[in-house]
């Protein structure tokens, strides 16, 4: 398919992804700098004025505003992150960092997160103001960085300088929900109403230091062994919230099978099944392990990196149950800590996500449920905005797409995202 022959959207999503904007954490990152110049040069094409902020060089977040009918309306903030977790060339069957359109699918790192949503975003206001219309009330549109580092170096610096950047504004919409499931061969959408706490933790262990020959019963290395396995092996219980039973409540009506077992009803959704499962439990998962410098020498540290996904309001309890699953000898220290939360599936502005999906896709149902993962709306909620997942998608029921969440390979179907920016500029019109 030729240039001239690709939906604009699909263009845009394709040019995002060729700007390599890799975040490896801890403030390692390519920056977004070039990507959010890009998004920039196509907020002025439409008659916009973009702002900047770049608070640590090269970690740069851009806004622009659009005046909509009525200003008297609180504002809707429309987001994204431009930045992208790293992807390892070698594992990939396309080069991560191409964008290449084949089999009818977008490739590339950052076509499912987020760099489809922020192409939707920009093509959607673009669909809008080059037909002479306004959006039905007034749009901050943002670009954050650092949004796979928890929003370090980005959200959390943009809501703490930049709050004027979201004057009047009450609600949010931005990634990972909207999207379809196939369950039991019927077709319902999934809108993201709360989000689970992150907490990244370090567990540090301390041994005595040595020669590797000797006989030697106080290893760091060991100690870490220990309190990953402990952690990595438990499998933390069913804990429901108003949003997970409510999601239960609609896999039922679909399949007419009971919402007693949460883990076989979610098994009815197909490759969404992980995902779902996730949000019934808090999740702890060991990712990185640190010691030693040579072969034959024993450290006197050792260390873990754990990803913590709990339900809103256990994280003290939860971080109180680690401790004690480790043991006192285990240090465990905060690294990124940030909140959770559940929005109510009701009001207008819900009321008008699930008309603009049912004008495009007529009779699907629309489920709430909670997101196992975390986005920039957590940032927001600090400034009273109820943020909300909702990047319009309507998938090929065959497709794992929340399991390319990060992964390899990660690719979108381009009559997806053809759909996503219809609805959405729906929604922007009419909302």
């Amino acid at each position: 398919m030729s240039d001239a022959e690709l939906p604009e959207v699909v263009r845009v999503a394709r040019d995002l992804i060729r700007i390599d904007t890799s975040n490896f954490g801890g403030g390692n990152a390519r920056g977004e700098r070039e990507a959010a110049e890009y998004v920039g040069a196509f907020l002025e094409s439409l008659g916009l004025t973009p702002e900047y902020y770049e608070p640590i060089p090269r970690r740069t977040n851009v806004m622009a505003r659009v005046r909509g009918r009525d200003s008297s309306k609180p504002a809707l903030v429309v987001h994204g992150h431009l930045d992208v977790v790293p992807a390892m060339a070698e594992d990939w069957s396309v080069d991560p960092f191409a964008g290449e359109v084949r089999d009818g699918m977008l490739w590339g790192r950052g076509a499912v997160d987020m760099k489809n949503m922020d192409a939707m975003i920009l093509t959607s206001v673009a669909d809008i103001l080059r037909a002479g219309e306004q959006p039905e009330r007034d749009l901050v549109l943002v670009f954050f960085a650092d949004e796979e580092n928890g929003g370090v170096e980005g959200s959390a610096l943009v809501v703490k300088e930049r709050p004027q950047w979201f004057a009047g504004a009450t609600e949010a919409i931005s990634e990972v929900g909207g999207y379809s499931i196939t369950v039991d061969d019927r077709r319902a959408y999934l809108l993201q109403v709360g989000e689970k706490a992150l907490i990244w933790i370090r567990l540090v262990a301390k041994g005595r230091a040595g020669h590797g020959s000797r006989l030697h019963d106080d290893n760091a290395v060991v100690k870490l062994a220990e309190a990953v396995a402990a952690i990595g092996r438990t499998r933390w219980p069913i804990r429901l919230t108003p949003t997970t039973e409510a999601l239960l409540e609609g896999l039922s009506d679909l399949t007419g099978r009971p919402v007693d077992d949460p883990d076989a009803l979610a098994a009815a959704s197909g490759p969404a099944e992980a995902f779902l499962r996730s949000t019934f439990r808090t999740t702890t998962n060991p990712t990185a392990l640190t010691a030693g410098y040579k072969h034959n020498v024993i450290p006197e540290r050792a260390e873990a990196l754990i990803d913590v996904r709990v339900l809103p309001g256990t994280e003290d309890d939860v971080l109180a149950e680690l401790q004690q699953l480790v043991g006192e000898e285990i240090i465990i220290e905060t690294v990124v800590r940030d909140i959770g939360m559940e929005t109510p599936f009701e009001g207008p502005l819900v009321e008008a996500m699930v008309r603009s999906l049912g004008r495009h896709d007529p009779g699907v149902p629309v489920i709430p449920y909670l997101l196992g993962a975390g986005t920039d709306n957590k940032a927001l909620f600090t400034l009273g905005i109820a943020g909300y997942g909702f990047a319009p998608l309507r998938l090929p029921a065959d497709l794992d797409f929340t399991g390319m969440f990060h992964g390899v390979d990660e690719r979108v179907p381009i009559e997806s995202l053809v759909f996503g920016q219809q609805v959405l500029a729906d929604l922007l019109r009419t909302y």
